[in-house]
């Protein structure tokens, strides 16, 4: 389905840049990792947000979402995997579909950190970030699912479900893995291979196998439009939240300090909007 405005991200500044943009009248699809994902949702209490305090994190973020809901947003649950411009827009990866926007809204959050060692050499001979996508490519062989983000022990389950044979990586005990999985608990992850994955190396642990699931949050912004330009770790962006990419704008923590909820909806009020005269002008030359 195509859509006016594909907003990456669910937090406060995505959800902001959405209101907005209905307003404007453009359609707006959020696509939004799972709650247990975003930082705002595991926030015990929320004292800085001005004429909401005391709130929980996950509370304020369900009044933000049910605002963006009263006004028809649509969501999609999944990760983002890469954007590609259609000529007349953007085709958005999330997870096994493909959905089409005629503007973007980045709203990711702070960068996931650099690459793992060998993540990129070996992107699509054996390393993946969407079991989903890739998990039948695996049946019956050996893989390393890498665990970064609150959903990855449900997709390490998937797996094995599929008839792969499963080891999870992750630098904190995991919690909802099935019991045959066996865990190795490390910080430093580096992916070998020469021409496809031959092997993880998890801490001072080789892991031979065929693929590697790296699950992060999200991916990066220069994973997703590898020509976006970046500030240090952050995207680069004018006062009208405009990145170096027409049609593509960004807001939130993602843009750089201070990572505060009311910076990042302020931004994405403004996101939105431009986004939506974006849209106009392209209409109206």
């Amino acid at each position: 389905m195509n859509y006016d405005i594909i907003v990456i991200g669910g937090g406060p500044a995505g959800l902001s840049a959405a209101v907005q943009a209905r307003v404007r009248n453009k359609s707006v699809l959020v696509v939004r990792a799972p709650a247990g994902d975003l930082p705002l949702a595991r926030a015990r209490r929320v004292d800085n947000y001005l004429g909401l305090p005391g709130l929980d994190g996950r509370e304020m973020l369900e009044r933000f979402e049910a605002h963006a809901q009263s006004l028809a947003v649509q969501f999609r649950t999944g990760k983002a995997l890469s954007a590609m411009d259609s000529g007349d827009g953007f085709f958005v990866a999330v997870d096994q579909d493909v959905v089409e926007g005629r503007a973007l809204v980045l709203a990711c959050g702070v960068s996931q950190g650099p690459p793992f060692p060998g993540e990129l050499e070996l992107l699509g001979a054996g390393v993946s970030y969407c079991a989903t996508c890739d998990g039948m490519l695996y049946r019956g062989k050996d893989v390393v699912v890498v665990g970064r983000s609150a959903h990855a022990p449900e997709e390490a389950n998937y797996l094995q479900e599929l008839g792969c044979r499963v080891t999870y990586v992750s630098p904190a005990p995991a919690e909802g893995l099935r019991p045959g999985i066996p865990v190795v608990q490390a910080g430093k992850v580096a992916v070998l291979g020469e021409g496809k994955v031959s092997a993880v190396q998890a801490g001072e642990q080789l892991l031979p196998c065929e693929g590697v699931f790296l699950l992060r949050s999200a991916v990066s912004p220069t994973q997703l439009l590898p020509e976006l330009e970046l500030e240090g770790p952050y995207i680069r962006v004018d006062r009208n939240m405009a990145t170096n990419l027409p049609g593509v704008f960004a807001a939130g923590d993602c843009t750089g300090l201070p990572l505060q909820i009311s910076k990042a909806v302020g931004e994405g009020l403004v996101a939105g909007l431009r986004a939506a005269e974006y849209l106009d002008r392209r209409s109206n030359p």
